[in-house]
């Protein structure tokens, strides 16, 4: 039978083993991303959408919300949002780069955020993973927040590939980021993304770590423990709150119920 000694000793070293983890698990803040992706239709139906997030029951300091319109709706969301955040969906450079924003053109309007990597880019556009580690690269040298995004196709996870994918999609941009604390991952398992179809939590909590395990590694485990993971694909008020409660899992990055009155109640599940 172990002595008193050796119980308090062995004791001793579980906590300061957990405690670390622990704590830095709960000091990441909850955020939710709105990506607008190309809706709505007008300048007022913008408005009156980050309006109504605006008037949310929800409180800046306990959550971050940022939405993503379309760049010619963003500067007029903009003037309906003071406690929400507008960010740019594709950020570029200055220069003869027909359809793109720039990161000074982004930062001039006054805003802070801009997400990077949505399969819709990589997929739809093909925009490859050097042109997305420049995307990052230069949000970064700006002093930008950046959300990037990474997931796999259902052919991908069918093939056992879903860990695989994520890690070169995040070994293609960490040499673009040099201030860890001005980015927020997203994993977006494509599969999931606008189909009804959602990742089962233990599948979202699964890649998640992994992603984590990734950075702890090829980063720092100080990062890895500090570092906001998005959920993205099919998020909606059914299932938020049992995501949200996973411990790898701190916020969202929600497509379609990002339109809807839902979105706040998304929000309230990740602000607790």
């Amino acid at each position: 039978v172990a002595s008193h000694d050796s119980l308090v000793a062995q004791v001793s070293v579980c906590a300061s083993l957990l405690v670390p983890v622990f704590c830095c698990i709960m000091s990441r803040k909850g955020i939710v991303g709105g990506n607008w992706k190309c809706n709505p239709k007008t300048v007022a139906e913008a408005q009156a959408l980050a309006k109504a997030v605006e008037g949310g029951a929800w409180e800046a300091s306990k959550v971050d919300v940022v939405l993503f319109p379309v760049a010619l709706h963003a500067l007029p969301a903009q003037q309906e949002s003071k406690k929400a955040k507008i960010g740019m969906q594709n950020p570029y450079k200055a220069g003869a780069f027909t359809g793109e924003v720039s990161v000074d053109q982004i930062k001039d309007a006054g805003m802070e955020w801009v997400l990077v990597g949505h399969s819709e880019r990589r997929h739809v556009f093909k925009e490859s993973d050097a042109l997305l580690a420049e995307r990052v690269k230069l949000s970064q040298d700006s002093g930008l927040q950046v959300i990037y995004c990474i997931g796999e196709l259902l052919e991908e996870r069918e093939a056992g590939k879903t860990n695989d994918v994520c890690a070169q999609q995040l070994d293609a941009v960490l040499g673009s980021i040099s201030d860890w604390s001005r980015v927020v991952l997203a994993y977006e398992p494509v599969w999931a993304i606008g189909t009804g179809k959602v990742a089962t939590p233990e599948q979202a909590q699964e890649a998640h770590k992994a992603v984590r395990e990734l950075i702890a590694a090829k980063v720092s485990p100080d990062v890895a423990a500090a570092i906001r993971i998005q959920y993205g694909g099919s998020v909606n008020a059914g299932n938020c709150k049992e995501l949200i409660a996973l411990p790898d899992v701190d916020g969202f990055l929600v497509g379609g119920a990002a339109l809807k009155p839902e979105f706040l109640d998304i929000i309230a599940a990740v602000q607790g």
